[in-house]
């Protein structure tokens, strides 16, 4: 049975996130929350417990968010990182690859379901459909059923489950791309003046651009958009993020601003979106975290935060990721910029210092608890 403060703050946290999106987070609401959340985790996680009171970190000594302990990304390729009981896991999320053939791929043990649905659901609509009840969803990402342990699959599915009025799926789960059938469902769509969210990884996109090989397709409906997320991960050709744009645009006849990137990674059960359909006149550049997210640039080695205005190494408090770790350190590097991150990339060549030194720590308190 998982413990009574922690089914509480679960409670509590699935209704603030299922609530009005607009209705904005104080720091001290987000302060309070995740120091809340730091107590169940330490109180109810044993592998970061001991990894916290190595740090001397303990909820009677840590008085704001910033000071909880973060957790690398890589640790969750080696530990299992649940807080609570295990046998409440109901799902496990895996990366799609690593760029070191060596290293384990990343996992996320997830427990509450409906927490991550409420997260994941309130911030979709904010930022996909923030004037549509219902639309088509055209995706160029598998289906969940194709590939069950793809956070990124599971997340349209569960979108396209409450948003979409029909949903139809043009990439098997061994990333094969029935062109031909996409071709057809756009060229329907904008006959029959049928708006659509389109959905892809951004080699998806270049993909298919290649197989079309300038083959002109009707103008889509002008309220569709489009979904575009991953990275350039295996890519065949170089391309930037916008020759993409203006190549998508050129093809389904949209304007570039009708296309959001959609940011998030396995370890993270929030995603960060750009804000052209909500803000559109607006120059908003950036991703947006959700309320419930605070972000940080830091310095690669000492992991003290670097100026606004400074590129760091991302780290993240995530309160959707209550039954993990909170406080995620990544290899991202950007800069935070009022509060938006602004992406640049992976951190270049090995791995981070600070990030390095934090997982060494990490598997030591790891060892110890299993004696």
């Amino acid at each position: 049975m998982a413990p009574e403060e922690l089914d509480g703050l679960a409670s509590k946290l699935e209704v603030r996130f299922s609530a009005d999106f607009t209705s904005r987070w104080s720091d001290l609401e987000f302060e309070e929350l995740a120091l809340h959340a730091f107590n169940v985790q330490f109180q109810h996680n044993p592998v970061y417990r001991r990894f916290c009171e190595g740090r001397n970190a303990v909820p009677t000594s840590v008085t704001s968010w910033q000071q909880v302990p973060m957790v690398p990304t890589t640790a969750f390729r080696y530990l299992d990182l649940v807080t609570g009981d295990h046998s409440s896991v109901r799902m496990v999320f895996r990366t799609s690859g690593t760029t070191s053939t060596t290293l384990s791929p990343g996992r996320h043990l997830v427990s509450r379901p409906s927490l991550y649905h409420a997260s994941l659901l309130s911030n979709f609509r904010e930022h996909l459909l923030p004037d549509a009840e219902k639309i088509k969803f055209i995706s160029l990402i598998p289906s969940p059923a194709e590939m069950p342990h793809s956070s990124l699959s599971y997340m349209v599915g569960v979108a396209a489950d409450t948003m979409s009025s029909e949903v139809q799926w043009f990439v098997d789960g061994e990333g094969v791309l029935n062109s031909a059938g996409l071709i057809n469902t756009l060229n329907d769509a904008a006959l029959a003046g049928e708006e659509v969210l389109l959905l892809g990884t951004a080699f998806a996109f270049v993909h298919w651009l290649d197989e079309l090989a300038g083959r002109e397709l009707r103008r889509l409906p002008p309220g569709s958009r489009i979904m575009e997320t991953g990275g350039f991960k295996a890519r065949a050709r170089d391309i930037t993020k916008e020759q993409l744009y203006k190549s998508l645009s050129m093809t389904v006849g949209l304007e570039t601003n009708r296309i959001v990137n959609e940011y998030g990674m396995t370890e993270l059960l929030s995603q960060l979106y750009e804000s052209h359909l909500t803000q559109p006149n607006e120059l908003q550049e950036g991703h947006a975290p959700p309320p419930w997210l605070r972000v940080r640039a830091l310095n690669p080695t000492t992991l003290e935060p670097v100026a606004e205005n400074e590129t760091g190494i991302l780290a993240f408090f995530d309160l959707a990721n209550l039954g993990s770790v909170c406080h995620v350190l990544t290899e991202d590097i950007g800069q935070v910029i009022d509060g938006r991150i602004h992406l640049e990339g992976r951190f270049p060549g090995a791995e981070p210092r600070g990030c390095s030194r934090a997982m060494d720590e990490l598997m030591t308190s790891s060892q110890v608890t299993r004696r």
